[in-house]
């Protein structure tokens, strides 16, 4: 009876220990990435982006982004139509903006779906070991050999180019890459004390796996978690831009080139806006999260 008391009371001291590390952890990880300017700028950039596109409705009117106005076709920049018209006379700024609202909702739906799969495919195997290990990393290998658009393009085109089909395509495309990364993070943590501590108190495995050690490992996955949202804005754009993606009427960045590519020599314009949204929120990205992994870094701890 004493010592299941004592492994009881050493279980709740070491999970005191971990939380206040935890919480000093966290702490120091966004003071290094503070400490580096072009990720403040690309969070910053990224933030203003977010919060235009999901308060357009508070300055703009969707139907400038779907209505079609023939008279007052192919305008340029002005204070009226701030990036001109397009060929059916369609408020190119409203179409951006608006168009940045699928793309964004596409990219973080995609990572919701591949960090689901690729934390439970990982964490599984990692925790498990041996043959449960080898069999799951084995099938994402030959996944993994297979370029992620044309695994996407591949489902998009069996399934159908509706929008649920379209993000599980591209959420099943990455998800190979997360599960290798959610394995290499779960099998850091799953010597720890704690981890140990909680098997003492007689935790189940899965608990265990979403209670304690998944949070505890997300630094590496949160990496992973911003490259995907940008590469996922990539592919919708490619999809979109070759007819597999979001089709018209609806606004979307890469259903704009494609329509753009014709009128591209006389009104250059209509490329360049789209063009531009899609860098912009992929360098943004790409600039947070190379603050994380240089943030995240055990070698910059000191």
């Amino acid at each position: 009876m004493s010592n299941i008391v004592r492994s009881a009371s050493s279980g709740e001291a070491a999970a005191k220990m971990h939380k206040f590390r935890k919480k000093s952890q966290a702490k120091a990880v966004w003071m290094r990435f503070r400490k580096n300017r072009m990720s403040r700028l690309g969070l910053v950039l990224f933030l203003v982006m977010l919060v235009a596109v999901l308060g357009a409705d508070l300055y703009l009117d969707k139907e400038m982004s779907i209505k079609q106005n023939i008279p007052e076709r192919f305008q340029k920049p002005s204070p009226k139509h701030l990036l001109g018209t397009d060929e059916f006379g369609r408020d190119v700024f409203a179409r951006v903006i608006y168009g940045g609202r699928i793309s964004m909702f596409v990219g973080v739906a995609t990572v919701c779906v591949s960090l689901t799969l690729g934390s439970i495919i990982g964490s599984v195997a990692a925790y498990y070991g041996g043959a449960v290990d080898n069999i799951l990393m084995r099938t994402m290998d030959v996944f993994m050999a297979i370029p992620n658009t044309l695994m996407a393009i591949s489902l998009v085109a069996a399934f159908g180019s509706s929008m649920p089909n379209l993000i599980l395509a591209m959420g099943i495309s990455q998800t190979p890459r997360m599960s290798r990364i959610v394995r290499s993070s779960v099998l850091s943590v799953t010597s720890q004390e704690y981890v140990e501590a909680a098997r003492a108190c007689g935790a189940r495995d899965a608990r265990i796996i979403f209670r304690h050690i998944l949070p505890n490992a997300m630094g590496p996955i949160l990496v992973q978690v911003t490259q995907t949202v940008a590469r996922s804005v990539i592919t919708i754009s490619s999809l979109s831009f070759i007819g597999l993606g979001i089709s018209e009427p609806t606004p979307e960045w890469g259903s704009m080139l494609s329509a753009a590519k014709t009128q591209l020599r006389y009104y250059p314009h209509l490329a360049i806006a789209p063009g531009v949204a899609i860098v912009l929120v992929v360098m943004s990205l790409t600039l947070v999260g190379d603050g994380l992994r240089d943030a995240l870094d055990p070698r910059l701890k000191n």
